[in-house]
């Protein structure tokens, strides 16, 4: 009996490179400064950019924002309605070493289905940030 398993081509520094930079190019036309946090599929740091004009704590929302994405393999901007009270997460938050941030602008990558890694973008409007993410990853497709 054989087993056959598929490689999945992992999230490269390249690839986390690629990430940043088009999420701050979806940004700068838009007239935004963010920060943009890339994670591989283990939460270890692969790629981050904060702007000078960025308010400093945009670096440490777009880490959260992608480790969210990354530990519950959704965008953020999916997952609100989640914590209120009486919902599903509402003490999930507390609950882990690293608390999870449920403010749209963290996307998830995947490659051929799974989960390789995730974006985080911190700055702007919550709606902008998701905007500029999921440009990122489309544009890496």
């Amino acid at each position: 009996m054989s087993t056959t398993a598929t490689a999945v081509a992992p999230l490269t520094i390249q690839d986390a490179e690629a990430l940043v930079s088009a999420a701050h190019r979806a940004a700068e036309a838009a007239g935004v400064t963010v920060s943009v946090t890339v994670l591989d599929a283990g939460g270890h740091l692969l790629a981050f950019r904060r702007d000078d004009r960025a308010v400093l704590i945009s670096g440490e929302t777009s880490t959260r924002k992608a480790y969210t994405a990354l530990q519950l393999n959704a965008p953020t901007a999916d997952l609100v309605d989640l914590v209120k009270p009486d919902g599903p997460f509402h003490t999930l938050p507390t609950s882990l070493d690293r608390p999870l941030l449920f403010i749209a602008g963290g996307i998830p990558v995947h490659r051929d289905g799974r989960l390789i890694g995730a974006i985080g973008v911190g700055g702007g409007a919550p709606e902008q940030d998701h905007g500029f993410a999921t440009a990122a990853v489309e544009a890496l497709a």
